[in-house]
């Protein structure tokens, strides 16, 4: 009976190293790029491939921040049940998973997709794994922002996967992602704030406190405002994604503005829940519009 409960338990282990949640919401952005890439639908084959190989890379980015960080996550109420920061994977388990998932994702993408895709996905790999994970995210209380590009590549990577090229439309939906995560984990950054005391990292509201990191929060809101608006302004969405997007921004402002001047970690938490289902319905309705204009 021991054995047959080490396997699946092993294989949660692994699965957990891939932050599956974090990588649904990229994946997710990921397609939607796919899919406004052209007017008509994409060639099935290569989103199936496209989704895979993304997928494959972007947990192994994952796989190597749970190494890296395992004695942060640790000390940490909220990561202190993954598996690194429990000790229930080896450094050396860890590598090997990180490698074999990563280097599928490379070998799908190159074979079934294309290059461009491979090096843009390969690079982002590079920029979350290392320059921020293992650079950036212990040196800067700014981490978040300046590492946020790899986070927000995931549109431009799945719109090369179909076209082979990266146009400016691509990098308006990059630009929104890279505005909205600060904001995004920033609210989860001041109610977790004594968490992150105990982490030793460098985040805004430990280095800053919490007035500077609330008015943070709201000039990006009101700055993410303005880049949801070009979609329209260029021509690459109509009406529908326009007034959506308005209610969407609407209620994010709201939420930022109660963050900034009457704080309780109750909102603070409510505006990061918000802000995933924001950036979710966001792109859902851009992509709808998109097809509704052809």
């Amino acid at each position: 009976m021991t054995t047959l409960t080490a396997s699946p338990n092993r294989l949660a282990q692994y699965w957990a190293l891939t932050k599956p949640r974090v990588t649904q919401l990229a994946v997710f952005c990921a397609v939607i790029g796919m899919f406004l890439a052209t007017p008509d639908l994409p060639n099935w084959r290569v989103v199936v491939a496209a989704t895979i190989g993304i997928w494959l890379l972007a947990g192994g980015a994952f796989a190597i921040n749970c190494l890296v960080e395992r004695e942060i996550d640790s000390r940490m109420a909220r990561t202190a049940r993954r598996p690194m920061a429990r000790g229930e994977l080896s450094v050396t388990e860890t590598l090997i998973f990180a490698g074999v998932i990563g280097g599928a994702g490379m070998w799908v993408l190159y074979n079934f997709v294309n290059a461009l895709t491979m090096w843009l996905t390969f690079a982002t790999f590079i920029g979350y794994a290392v320059i921020y994970t293992m650079i950036l995210k212990p040196a800067t209380p700014q981490n978040i922002v300046i590492g946020g590009l790899s986070g927000a590549m995931p549109p431009a990577l799945g719109w090369a996967a179909i076209a082979n090229q990266v146009p400016m439309e691509a990098w308006i939906l990059v630009l929104i992602i890279f505005i909205w995560t600060p904001p995004h984990f920033w609210a989860l950054a001041l109610y977790r704030r004594e968490d992150y005391a105990k982490s030793g990292l460098p985040m805004l509201p430990i280095t800053h406190g919490m007035a500077f990191t609330q008015l943070q929060i709201l000039l990006y809101s009101i700055a993410l405002v303005a880049t949801t608006l070009l979609p329209f302004a260029v021509g690459m969405s109509g009406l529908i994604y326009l007034v959506v997007a308005l209610v969407l921004d609407a209620v994010f402002l709201w939420y930022a503005w109660q963050v900034y001047r009457h704080y309780t970690d109750a909102i603070a938490r409510k505006m990061f829940a918000y802000s995933i289902v924001y950036l979710s319905v966001l792109f859902a309705v851009l992509l709808v519009d998109h097809y509704l204009m052809f």
